[in-house]
């Protein structure tokens, strides 16, 4: 029983990885009043060219640089036109979206094949000398792939820079007040490109993960809506980071039910656990879970003198 709750452990730290990074990232970007509804596509356009970068150069660093810099690209595109044209950016999300979507799958056709799961070089796990031979935390915490750990010490960096800097500050003034804080000297603008550039670096990272360290192949939409559990996590959290990173473990561990609950012989309809995740999403959104109180200005485009 001991090493099956282990095993369940490091599932649900691996499955909440891609969703912790994706939704710290976007919590920079939502709390500085831009919606980032692009995050799933974000993620699978990262998750693609992280792997063809892997597979091209045959060195899974090399790809993981590929997948935050194709995030990047597409963060750039919604900065200038979320920030700078005052698009609506709910619709600019969703054109993400479908552009990613159909994008990776044309491209994955015509590089790989229509049928190929062809396997790419992929980051190792790690395993920590010392702590990884622990009974029970070994196998739980400390046999866990690279980003992993690199990724819990970039989320410990949003938290900080969010709470304990000036910049954090800043995002927090132009996310509820951006007129005032114009008014007070903050380049609102510029912060709120910053931020979704965080965004953007975020779901490469977490893009990276599911298709190189993860699963070591890319296939047609392999992110399979973890960018909206992301968003759903960031609103689940009440756009707090601690709160946050507790919804998307919430969503890891009810993802990871899908794979131990029929190991332990215990039948569930296979139905409801897909689903499970995505009614606790569900749930989240629809503030059952509690009041929702967002940033001010999220989704609200701001125009100096205006």
């Amino acid at each position: 029983m001991e090493e099956t709750l282990a095993i369940f452990i490091a599932s649900t730290l691996r499955l909440a990885m891609p969703l912790m990074l994706a939704a710290s990232g976007e919590l920079v970007s939502e709390r500085a009043g831009v919606l980032n509804l692009s995050l799933e596509g974000m993620m699978l356009t990262a998750a693609f060219f992280g792997a063809l970068g892997s597979w091209a150069t045959g060195n899974p660093y090399l790809g993981v640089g590929c997948a935050v810099l194709a995030a990047l690209a597409l963060s750039v595109v919604q900065a200038w036109l979320s920030v700078n044209l005052r698009a609506n950016q709910l619709v600019v999300g969703i054109g993400f979206n479908i552009l990613a979507l159909g994008a990776t799958t044309l491209l994955y056709r015509i590089i790989f094949g229509g049928l190929s799961r062809e396997e790419i070089p992929g980051l190792p796990k790690l395993s920590v000398p010392g702590l990884s031979d622990l009974p029970f935390a070994g196998t739980a915490f400390f046999q866990q792939s690279v980003i992993v750990y690199f990724g819990f010490g970039l989320i410990l960096l949003v938290w900080w820079m969010l709470n304990q800097t000036s910049f954090g500050l800043a995002v927090r003034a132009v996310g509820d007040e951006p007129r005032s804080a114009d008014k007070a000297g903050i380049q609102v603008a510029r912060t709120r490109w910053v931020a979704v550039l965080i965004t953007g670096a975020m779901a490469g990272m977490a893009g990276a993960f599911i298709s190189i360290a993860d699963i070591h192949t890319f296939t047609e939409n392999m992110t399979n809506g973890a960018g909206y559990l992301a968003l759903a996590a960031v609103i689940f959290g009440g756009w707090n980071v601690g709160r946050t990173i507790a919804a998307c473990l919430l969503f890891g561990a009810a993802t990871a039910l899908q794979f131990q609950l029929p190991a332990m012989g215990i039948n569930v309809p296979t139905a409801f656990l897909l689903m499970l995740p995505y009614l606790l999403a569900l749930l989240a959104v629809a503030g059952v879970v509690g009041r929702l109180d967002p940033p001010t200005a999220l989704t609200l485009p701001f125009q100096r003198g205006k």
